[in-house]
C-alpha cells in the first residue's frame, strides 16, 4: 500500500496540482489585497465614502453596534458588504485566470499552415494564354 501511495504521489499530475494550489493560494492573497486595499476604497470614495466592509444587517434585536466586528460579538449578522467585497475579488481573479488561460492557449496553438499553392490551370487555358500572348506580340496584324 505504501508503494502504491508513493507511485501516486510521484505522478506528474499530482505534483503539478500541488504547485498550482500553492501558487493559487499566494495569488489569491495578492488579489484579496488588491480588492481590499486598492479597489474597494476607490469604489467607496466614488460612492461617497462608503465602506462596504461594514454593511450588514443584524439578525437579532441584540445587535446595535455600527461596525461589523463589534456587531458579530453581539449576535448573528448578515454581512452583505463583505459578500460584495468577496464577489469583486472573485470577478477580478476569474478575469485574470481567463486572460492567463487565453495567453497559454495562444502560445500552445500550432501555427497556421501555409496557404497551398494555387492549382495549375488546365492545358486548354494555358494554350489559350499562349495564343493571346502571340497575338499581342504581333499586334494583331495579319500576314
Amino acid at each position: 500500500m505504501l508503494k502504491e501511495f508513493q507511485d501516486f504521489i510521484a505522478k506528474g499530475n499530482v505534483m503539478d496540482l500541488a504547485v498550482g494550489v500553492i501558487i493559487g493560494g499566494a495569488f489569491g492573497k495578492i488579489v484579496a489585497s488588491l480588492v481590499d486595499d486598492i479597489i474597494m476604497p476607490v469604489v467607496g470614495a466614488i460612492f461617497g465614502g462608503i465602506d462596504f466592509s461594514n454593511y450588514f444587517v443584524g439578525l437579532s434585536s441584540a445587535v446595535t453596534e455600527t461596525t461589523l466586528e463589534a456587531a458579530k460579538k453581539q449576535g448573528a449578522v448578515f454581512a452583505y458588504g463583505n459578500f460584495i467585497t468577496v464577489l469583486v475579488n472573485f470577478v477580478i481573479l476569474a478575469w485574470i485566470i481567463f486572460l492567463m488561460v487565453k495567453m497559454v492557449n495562444r502560445m500552445r496553438a500550432e501555427p497556421a499552415p501555409a496557404p497551398a499553392a494555387p492549382a495549375a490551370p488546365p492545358a486548354d487555358v494555358v494554350l489559350l494564354g499562349e495564343i493571346r500572348d502571340l497575338l499581342a506580340l504581333n499586334g494583331g496584324k495579319k500576314k
